[in-house]
């Protein structure tokens, strides 16, 4: 056995980014520990690019699907899981087979739900669900210092430190209107000037094209579904950040983008980014709400 910790979590990006303090926190309590992610592989690489993960392993290559029966468990997912010091499964808690027989073969199991069953933050959730933290909370809710190497990236992506906008989300309940985003660039601009950078990610299109429509082609750009270490270093070095409840704004504040975040009222507490460089803001449609994020905004533009 060795110091590695098998984190397994099959979630999408946001999901997975809301357990970077628990990954900190695994790191902190243990010296020498390395963190294996098992995940989506695009997934497990950014946490390796941004020093949250030391390994990437596919989640659908493990074979985990046989410890829902009694299957045969393939030898290579039986030697990962004795070798691990620690196993930690924020996947299957609800299936009482998978759970004995993960913990038949992994010395140390943690077994719980992904999100959980009450309004508590999720990112809360998963770094309680280890048994507490191991070092001071700040430390592990400060965003993340980028490699060198990604900020450039981005700098070079995105040479004049734009305002960073994404005007998609999973599900189109959760979009703040294009409308609304474009009345805000145009409020901005004429208390100063900068660049407008439109994020496009794969299930984005009409959202961008619409929100390019309506914000005009005077100084914005548009960056179409970069790789996710390429976004994280234009997000670390833009100006500063505008989007809806997504897997992206939550990249935003991780890497500690001055962020604003619209959320529909059911999602807000739950979901709200852990970084402190990131404001919570619930779409109500009320006018103070244009208001509050024109302000925000204003304030994180502000420095050259």
């Amino acid at each position: 056995m060795d110091s590695r910790v098998l984190i397994i979590h099959p979630g999408a990006l946001g999901d997975v980014l809301q357990a970077v303090p628990a990954l900190r926190d695994l790191r902190a309590s243990t010296p020498g520990t390395r963190v294996v992610f098992a995940g989506q592989p695009r997934l497990g690489r950014l946490l390796v690019e941004l020093a949250v993960a030391d390994e990437a392993r596919s989640f659908d290559g493990l074979g985990l699907e046989t410890l829902f029966s009694d299957a045969a468990v393939p030898a290579p997912l039986a030697g990962l899981l004795a070798q691990s010091a620690r196993v930690v499964s924020w996947f299957g808690s609800r299936d009482a087979t998978y759970a004995r027989r993960l913990r038949e073969l992994a010395a140390d199991a943690t077994i719980a739900a992904p999100v959980p069953d009450d309004d508590t933050p999720v990112w809360r959730h998963l770094l309680r669900s280890l048994g507490g933290a191991a070092a001071p909370l700040a430390e592990r809710v400060a965003p993340l210092v980028l490699p060198p190497a990604l900020v450039e990236a981005g700098r070079r992506a995105a040479p004049a430190r734009p305002l960073v906008v994404h005007p998609g989300s999973g599900g189109a309940w959760k979009r703040w209107p294009v409308e609304r985003i474009a009345e805000v660039i145009e409020r901005l601009r004429r208390l100063r000037s900068f660049d407008v950078l439109i994020h496009q990610g794969p299930a984005d299109a009409d959202a961008a094209r619409a929100l390019l429509a309506h914000a005009g082609s005077e100084r914005v750009s548009l960056l179409i579904e970069p790789e996710l270490p390429l976004l994280a270093g234009v997000l670390a070095a833009g100006r500063a950040y505008l989007g809806s409840d997504s897997g992206v704004s939550h990249l935003a504040a991780a890497v500690g983008a001055p962020s604003v975040v619209l959320f529909p009222p059911p999602t807000r507490r739950r979901w709200a980014p852990w970084s402190p460089s990131a404001v919570p803001i619930e779409i109500t449609g009320g006018a103070d709400e244009m208001e509050t994020v024109i302000r925000e905004l204003a304030t994180k533009t502000s420095a050259d």
